[in-house]
């Protein structure tokens, strides 16, 4: 197996439950390039997104429950694991203490009331804004939202930025990514977003900017608060950005 297929399998075996075997052995090499193809992953699970938005809404069902179907089904693609992030860092935010509390909030196993809110308010902003997109018949923009939201991922590994703990996921891929491949997401993020709105074209560049300045200006607090970046702030990215992204895509619908 070639470096770029493994890098490739391995970044689908650890972020979907999909049927794709990585390498037994991992370093930071290896995770690095694997979090470098984070994008593509986010890729297909928005056209399998898409698809299932589609499906819904041929069927009749309302634009909110087709979302609320799509919203489920990557939950389940990706393990919940994102939204289990999204849950641990907003708890961890939400308690007092030095990083060592927080971090030991993070790893209790339960969602406590912050988690809790975090994940109800991001999975229905997300349902009920790619319902709207589907019923707009913006297919692309619900692909390209996943995209951005595991772009953010890339750019939160960028070099400079330290783990949380010395072992662990965060330890794997913290730092691992050069000036080089969160340019070129970034870019390859903007020119995609030209076609997410055909009658703005500026609109979905603009917002690829704003969202990732967000998502790094998040990731910066979080790394302040815990200590160091972990995967649980990986995936709150994830989640947040993707919820972001297409708020801003349906601003002016």
């Amino acid at each position: 197996m070639s470096r770029r297929a493994g890098a490739l399998s391995l970044a689908f075996s650890w972020l979907t439950v999909l049927p794709v075997r990585g390498p037994e052995n991992v370093d930071r090499h290896s995770a690095g390039r694997a979090i470098a193809l984070a994008p593509l992953v986010g890729l297909t699970l928005g056209g399998i997104s898409a698809a299932l938005l589609w499906v819904s809404i041929a069927a009749g069902l309302s634009p909110l429950l087709g979302g609320l179907i799509a919203v489920a089904a990557s939950a389940l693609l990706t393990r919940g694991m994102h939204l289990d992030g999204l849950a641990d860092t907003a708890d961890g935010l939400g308690c007092y203490g030095p990083p060592e509390r927080a971090r030991e909030v993070m790893k209790s196993g339960s969602a406590g009331p912050f988690g809790v809110a975090a994940i109800a308010l991001v999975s229905a902003v997300q349902a009920a804004s790619q319902g709207q997109l589907a019923q707009q018949h913006l297919w692309w923009a619900i692909v390209c939202v996943s995209v951005i939201g595991r772009v953010s991922v890339v750019v939160a590994c960028r070099r400079g930025i330290d783990a949380a703990a010395p072992s662990g996921f965060g330890a794997l891929v913290a730092g691992t990514q050069s000036a080089a491949p969160v340019a070129l997401w970034i870019g390859m993020a903007t020119a995609m977003s030209v076609y997410v709105r055909p009658d703005r074209p500026w609109q979905g560049p603009l917002i690829v900017v704003a969202v990732l300045a967000l998502a790094v200006i998040l990731t910066r607090h979080c790394v302040r608060r815990f200590g160091g970046l972990s995967g649980d702030v990986l995936g709150a990215g994830i989640e947040t950005t993707t919820a972001l992204a297409a708020i801003g895509i349906l601003v002016g619908s």
